[in-house]
Parts: C-alpha cells; structure tokens; sequence
C-alpha cells in the first residue's frame, strides 16, 4: 500500500527509516521535501563525507545504484544513497536492470537508504515498485487541487509556528496557485521579516510577496462580488498594461471558480454560515461574501456569467481564429460580468 507524503514526513522527522524509498508524481514539492528530510536526518553531519552519496540519473544507471546501495557503511550505522532525477536513470525502463532493483528490494541492505527522486508519474502496479513498497516505501506525490489549497497553505503555516489570516491565505493562493515549491518559499519569506509575536496578514503578503495593494486578483474579484464598475475598471486596466505579471489563464481561472461557487450557493438549501463553508469548500470567513454576491447576482446572471468566460478563454486559445490582445478580452470580459 502506498504512503502518504505527510505520514512519510512524519515517520522520517521520528528518525524511523526505511531502507528504499521511491518517490514519484507530477508535484514536485513533496519529492523534494522528503529527499531534504532524509539527507538531512540518515547521516549524522560528521559523517556524511564517507556515507552520504548523492548521484544523478543522467550520469549513472541501475547497476551503478545497487552498487552503491549494496556497499557497507563506513564506520558507522548506516550509509544514504540518494538518486535525482531518477526518471532519467539508465535501465530505468529495461526488464533486466528492473528485476535487478526488484532482486534488491526484496531483500535490502538494512544499513543503506536508498532513495529515488522520480519526477513524473510511476505505474504502481508494476512488480518492482510492489516489492519495494513491501520493505520500504512507494509515495507519489500528486498535484493538489486548487480547492484543497487554502487548507494546504494554513496547515503549512501551523507546522511552522505561524498565525495567518483567511484573507492573507487566500491573497497568497489566489496570486501563486499551487506551485507548492513557491507558497512555501513565500510563506517563509514573510516569516523571515515578521515579529517574534506577530502573525501573516494581507498587508504582509503585499509588503514581502510583492503582491499589489489595490491591484491584484483578490481585489478585482472582491471588486466583482461587489458589482463596483470604477474598482474592477481600474484593475482590469491595470491587469491589461501589465499582462506579463498578470495573464489571463489564470485570472479566468479564478473567476470560473468563484461563479461556478455562487451557482452552488444559489442552489444550496442550507445558506447558514457552517453549511456553505462545508459546501463551497471555503473558510467560513468567506462564507458572506458569497451570500453578497449571490444577492448582486441572480442565478440566471451566474449562468450567463460562467459561459462569458469559458467563451473568453476559448477566444484566448485562438478557437475563433482570431487573435485578441489579453486586455482587449479582459474588458469586454468585465463589462459583460457587470451589465
């Protein structure tokens, strides 16, 4: 059975090894994560000259891992063996080299962690990966839906020791997506310049993040939500001179999100704060935003709303055979949202 990324983690910071490891997944940050944890914990920091191997996918093969992984620690408990990149490693796809790494798997070297940092999606069902999730672990490490990014991010923050606000969270989310690898790196950024006693709020994330004050896609939405023709102007005006900080893609993409939310708010029978958090997938801090957008939005306008942007983003890929400059869709996008 496959491990989680975060019950790896939390098995590794306990210094409990395995002997093999094979990470996996088209999300980068988890990989990278658990690889940091081991190099860090295996091998004390005096020893790592002798015991620590770091090799490279692109330079070595299969052979040259098992013989590595197959060597003894020098003068010590045991010895780590780290492959990157491991999705570029010779014999990686040959059947031979395989039941090789199979062979090895069924019978490691307890002495050794061996890990492999393979970046891009493995088939579990292959008889190699099953033997080595039988003495070790198998983790992949999955793109993370947009929805489950908040939660991700004040979960992140906890760990870290550091207070951050709904609003902080979703100015972070909004503006960065889930680039993991880059949430964290901000996140740690701003912890670096706050107080001893002082948490992550909005004006945090504009100091140190580089985020607009006025100007970024919270406030044009919240600019939206409030039906505040002057406000989403100015900032889709701002978005269009700007288009290389500020794309497209992922405005419509926060927006298609937002209006597909308002059509369950409307449809939802339980519009109490507790039950639309749960429904929409939002905090509860959000949740009266919603209630307000609903009211400036009928449903039948949510509809029509919600096939502006797929029509827009259509237009942008070039479906129509035309091509639009990003501000000129982006206007006629939020006139049509606003009347």
């Amino acid at each position: 059975m496959a491990q989680t990324p975060d019950t790896i983690l939390k098995e590794i910071r306990s210094k409990s090894f395995r002997p093999i490891y094979f990470l996996h997944g088209d999300e980068p940050y988890y990989i990278d994560s658990i690889a940091e944890e081991l190099e860090k914990r295996v091998v004390p920091e005096s020893e790592k000259g002798f015991n620590q191997f770091v090799l490279y996918g692109k330079d070595t093969d299969l052979t040259g891992v098992l013989g590595n992984a197959r060597r003894y620690p020098f003068m010590s408990e045991r010895q780590f063996v780290l492959v990157k990149d491991a999705n570029k490693l010779g014999g990686i796809e040959q059947k031979e080299q395989l039941a090789r790494l199979e062979d090895y798997a069924l019978n490691p070297l307890q002495s050794t962690v061996l890990v492999f940092c393979y970046h891009a999606n493995a088939d579990e069902r292959k008889s190699f990966l099953k033997a080595i999730n039988l003495k070790g672990a198998v983790v992949q490490s999955k793109k993370m839906y947009d929805n489950k990014l908040p939660e991700w991010v004040a979960s992140f923050c906890q760990r870290e020791g550091v207070k951050i606000s709904p609003k902080a969270i979703q100015m972070l989310v909004d503006n960065i997506g889930n680039d993991l690898k880059r949430l964290s790196n901000e996140i740690r950024k701003i912890m670096v310049n706050l107080r001893v006693d002082e948490g992550i709020d909005a004006s945090a994330v504009e100091r140190f993040v580089g985020i607009s004050k006025e100007y970024n896609v919270f406030e044009f939405q919240k600019a939206l939500m409030h039906r505040d023709v002057l406000k989403a102007n100015q900032i889709a005006t701002y978005f269009s001179s700007n288009s290389k900080d500020n794309p497209l893609s992922p405005i419509l993409i926060i927006l298609f999100g937002f209006f597909s939310k308002l059509l369950i708010t409307h449809a939802s029978k339980d519009k109490s704060e507790r039950g639309l958090s749960t429904e929409l997938g939002v905090n509860p801090y959000f949740v009266k935003d919603y209630l307000l957008a609903a009211k400036n939005y009928p449903l039948q306008k949510v509809m029509h709303v919600i096939h502006y942007i797929r029509e827009c983003d259509g237009r942008l890929k070039g479906l129509d055979g035309v091509s639009i400059p990003e501000g000129e869709l982006l206007r006629e996008l939020v006139f049509k949202i606003l009347h």
